[in-house]
Protein backbone atom coordinates (compact mmCIF):
# COMPACT_ATOMS: atom_id res chain seq x y z
CA UNK A 1 0.00 0.00 0.00
CA UNK A 2 1.64 3.21 -1.09
CA UNK A 3 1.42 6.25 1.13
CA UNK A 4 -1.78 8.27 -0.51
CA UNK A 5 -3.39 4.75 0.19
CA UNK A 6 -1.98 4.59 3.75
CA UNK A 7 -3.05 8.66 4.15
CA UNK A 8 -6.64 7.83 2.77
CA UNK A 9 -7.44 5.19 4.54
CA UNK A 10 -6.39 6.54 7.61
CA UNK A 11 -8.48 9.64 7.06
CA UNK A 12 -11.11 7.35 6.19
CA UNK A 13 -11.35 5.56 9.57
CA UNK A 14 -10.78 8.69 11.17
CA UNK A 15 -13.56 10.26 9.65
CA UNK A 16 -15.91 7.19 10.62
CA UNK A 17 -14.33 7.31 13.97
CA UNK A 18 -15.87 10.70 14.55
CA UNK A 19 -18.94 10.05 12.86
CA UNK A 20 -19.85 7.37 15.62
CA UNK A 21 -18.44 9.65 18.24
CA UNK A 22 -20.88 12.41 17.45
CA UNK A 23 -23.59 10.03 16.68
CA UNK A 24 -23.31 8.36 20.30
CA UNK A 25 -23.30 11.70 22.00
CA UNK A 26 -26.30 12.92 20.28
CA UNK A 27 -28.08 9.60 20.45
CA UNK A 28 -27.59 9.27 24.02
CA UNK A 29 -28.75 12.27 25.05
CA UNK A 30 -31.22 13.11 22.71
CA UNK A 31 -32.69 9.64 21.63
CA UNK A 32 -32.17 7.69 18.41
CA UNK A 33 -36.00 7.71 16.71
CA UNK A 34 -35.81 11.52 16.91
CA UNK A 35 -32.15 12.14 15.20
CA UNK A 36 -31.99 12.03 11.79
CA UNK A 37 -28.79 11.10 9.68
CA UNK A 38 -28.82 14.90 8.30
CA UNK A 39 -28.79 15.88 11.94
CA UNK A 40 -25.72 13.67 12.47
CA UNK A 41 -24.08 14.98 9.43
CA UNK A 42 -24.49 18.89 10.59
CA UNK A 43 -23.19 18.06 14.04
CA UNK A 44 -20.01 16.07 12.42
CA UNK A 45 -19.18 19.36 9.70
CA UNK A 46 -19.81 17.35 7.01
CA UNK A 47 -22.18 17.04 3.89
CA UNK A 48 -25.50 14.01 4.19
CA UNK A 49 -23.45 12.53 0.99
CA UNK A 50 -20.26 12.51 2.88
CA UNK A 51 -21.73 10.95 5.79
CA UNK A 52 -23.66 8.34 3.61
CA UNK A 53 -20.37 6.78 2.03
CA UNK A 54 -19.47 5.57 5.53
CA UNK A 55 -22.46 4.72 6.57
CA UNK A 56 -25.35 3.84 3.99
CA UNK A 57 -27.92 3.73 6.64
CA UNK A 58 -29.04 5.24 9.92
CA UNK A 59 -29.53 1.49 11.02
CA UNK A 60 -25.87 0.77 10.18
CA UNK A 61 -24.57 3.43 12.16
CA UNK A 62 -26.65 2.26 15.45
CA UNK A 63 -25.33 -1.26 15.33
CA UNK A 64 -21.90 -0.19 15.00
CA UNK A 65 -21.83 2.00 17.56
CA UNK A 66 -23.56 -0.36 19.78
CA UNK A 67 -21.17 -2.94 19.34
CA UNK A 68 -18.36 -0.58 19.44
CA UNK A 69 -19.39 0.79 22.65
CA UNK A 70 -20.34 -2.27 24.49
CA UNK A 71 -17.30 -4.25 23.13
CA UNK A 72 -14.74 -1.70 24.70
CA UNK A 73 -16.32 -1.39 27.69
CA UNK A 74 -16.48 -5.07 29.06
CA UNK A 75 -13.24 -5.81 27.22
CA UNK A 76 -11.48 -2.84 28.79
CA UNK A 77 -13.23 -3.14 32.50
CA UNK A 78 -11.63 -6.96 32.18
CA UNK A 79 -8.45 -6.18 31.66
CA UNK A 80 -8.16 -3.50 34.81
CA UNK A 81 -7.67 -6.76 36.73
CA UNK A 82 -6.09 -9.75 36.93
CA UNK A 83 -9.11 -12.02 37.81
CA UNK A 84 -6.91 -15.47 37.52
CA UNK A 85 -5.66 -14.72 41.21
CA UNK A 86 -9.53 -14.23 42.57
CA UNK A 87 -11.91 -17.34 43.94
CA UNK A 88 -15.20 -17.44 42.49
CA UNK A 89 -16.76 -15.52 45.10
CA UNK A 90 -14.11 -12.83 44.63
CA UNK A 91 -14.46 -12.77 40.91
CA UNK A 92 -18.32 -12.47 41.02
CA UNK A 93 -18.11 -9.67 43.42
CA UNK A 94 -15.86 -8.12 40.66
CA UNK A 95 -18.39 -9.25 37.71
CA UNK A 96 -21.68 -6.98 39.78
CA UNK A 97 -19.15 -4.33 40.25
CA UNK A 98 -19.32 -3.88 36.34
CA UNK A 99 -22.67 -2.41 36.36
CA UNK A 100 -22.25 -0.05 39.14
CA UNK A 101 -19.07 0.77 37.07
CA UNK A 102 -21.44 1.01 33.70
CA UNK A 103 -23.88 3.41 36.48
CA UNK A 104 -21.04 5.51 38.14
CA UNK A 105 -18.56 5.92 34.95
CA UNK A 106 -20.71 5.62 32.01
CA UNK A 107 -24.42 6.57 32.12
CA UNK A 108 -23.85 7.35 28.29
CA UNK A 109 -23.75 4.55 27.57
CA UNK A 110 -26.80 3.26 29.69
CA UNK A 111 -29.13 5.88 28.06
CA UNK A 112 -27.61 5.17 24.49
CA UNK A 113 -28.71 1.33 25.47
CA UNK A 114 -31.99 2.37 26.68
CA UNK A 115 -33.03 4.01 23.06
CA UNK A 116 -31.22 1.64 21.24
CA UNK A 117 -33.58 -1.30 22.55
CA UNK A 118 -36.57 0.53 21.34
CA UNK A 119 -35.24 1.62 17.84
CA UNK A 120 -34.38 -2.11 17.04
CA UNK A 121 -37.81 -3.11 17.97
CA UNK A 122 -39.55 -0.67 15.71
CA UNK A 123 -36.66 -1.14 12.90
CA UNK A 124 -37.40 -4.88 13.45
CA UNK A 125 -33.47 -5.62 13.27
CA UNK A 126 -32.79 -9.20 11.91
CA UNK A 127 -30.45 -12.00 14.03
CA UNK A 128 -27.66 -11.64 11.76
CA UNK A 129 -27.44 -7.84 12.17
CA UNK A 130 -27.32 -8.04 15.90
CA UNK A 131 -24.38 -10.70 15.49
CA UNK A 132 -21.93 -8.44 16.56
CA UNK A 133 -23.75 -7.72 19.97
CA UNK A 134 -24.31 -11.17 20.34
CA UNK A 135 -20.32 -11.75 20.07
CA UNK A 136 -20.06 -9.34 23.00
CA UNK A 137 -22.77 -10.75 24.96
CA UNK A 138 -20.87 -14.03 24.55
CA UNK A 139 -17.50 -12.92 25.74
CA UNK A 140 -19.56 -11.79 28.96
CA UNK A 141 -20.92 -15.21 29.25
CA UNK A 142 -17.61 -16.19 28.74
CA UNK A 143 -16.42 -14.39 31.59
CA UNK A 144 -19.06 -15.60 33.58
CA UNK A 145 -18.33 -19.10 33.04
CA UNK A 146 -14.68 -18.94 34.34
CA UNK A 147 -16.61 -17.66 37.92
CA UNK A 148 -18.91 -21.02 37.39
CA UNK A 149 -15.76 -23.32 36.52
CA UNK A 150 -13.99 -22.27 40.09
CA UNK A 151 -17.38 -22.23 42.06
CA UNK A 152 -16.99 -25.96 41.08
CA UNK A 153 -13.84 -26.09 42.75
CA UNK A 154 -13.70 -23.90 45.69
CA UNK A 155 -17.30 -23.76 46.77
CA UNK A 156 -17.72 -20.15 47.27
CA UNK A 157 -20.04 -19.69 44.62
CA UNK A 158 -23.40 -21.79 44.29
CA UNK A 159 -23.33 -24.16 41.64
CA UNK A 160 -26.59 -25.94 43.08
CA UNK A 161 -28.15 -23.57 40.87
CA UNK A 162 -27.81 -23.45 36.61
CA UNK A 163 -24.98 -21.51 35.27
CA UNK A 164 -27.31 -19.70 32.93
CA UNK A 165 -29.95 -18.63 35.39
CA UNK A 166 -27.20 -17.07 37.43
CA UNK A 167 -25.87 -15.30 34.54
CA UNK A 168 -29.13 -14.33 33.20
CA UNK A 169 -30.46 -13.19 36.50
CA UNK A 170 -27.64 -10.92 37.84
CA UNK A 171 -27.60 -9.65 34.18
CA UNK A 172 -31.03 -8.72 33.77
CA UNK A 173 -31.28 -7.01 37.25
CA UNK A 174 -28.14 -5.59 37.25
CA UNK A 175 -28.45 -3.87 34.26
CA UNK A 176 -32.43 -2.85 34.42
CA UNK A 177 -31.35 -1.59 37.39
CA UNK A 178 -28.72 0.97 36.57
CA UNK A 179 -30.13 1.44 32.74
CA UNK A 180 -33.38 2.72 34.60
CA UNK A 181 -31.69 4.99 37.05
CA UNK A 182 -29.46 6.74 34.50
CA UNK A 183 -32.32 7.77 32.27
CA UNK A 184 -34.34 8.82 35.33
CA UNK A 185 -37.29 6.40 35.36
CA UNK A 186 -37.07 6.31 39.27
CA UNK A 187 -40.38 6.64 41.00
CA UNK A 188 -38.99 8.97 44.21
CA UNK A 189 -37.44 11.95 42.37
CA UNK A 190 -34.70 12.35 45.78
CA UNK A 191 -34.24 8.70 46.15
CA UNK A 192 -30.66 7.25 47.01
CA UNK A 193 -29.51 5.68 43.35
CA UNK A 194 -26.14 4.58 45.04
CA UNK A 195 -27.31 2.71 48.02
CA UNK A 196 -30.02 1.19 46.12
CA UNK A 197 -27.55 -0.39 43.35
CA UNK A 198 -25.43 -1.61 46.26
CA UNK A 199 -28.44 -2.71 48.22
CA UNK A 200 -29.22 -4.75 44.86
CA UNK A 201 -25.54 -5.79 44.75
CA UNK A 202 -25.30 -6.95 47.96
CA UNK A 203 -28.75 -9.14 47.77
CA UNK A 204 -27.80 -11.31 44.59
CA UNK A 205 -24.06 -11.69 46.47
CA UNK A 206 -25.40 -13.45 49.47
CA UNK A 207 -27.94 -15.03 47.25
CA UNK A 208 -25.32 -16.67 45.02
CA UNK A 209 -22.71 -16.86 47.66
CA UNK A 210 -21.67 -20.59 48.16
Amino acid sequence: MGRNAERDARERENRKQKITETAFSIFAEKGIETVSMSDIAAACGMSYATLYRHYGTKEELVLTINNRIWDTFFREYYQSRDVSKLNAAEEFDFYLDTYLDLYRNHRDILRFSHFFNAYIGMEQVTPDQMQGFQTMMAFIAERFHGIYEKAKIDGTVRTDIPENEIFSATLHLMLAAVTRYSVGLVYQIHSDEEKELLLLKELLYRYYRG
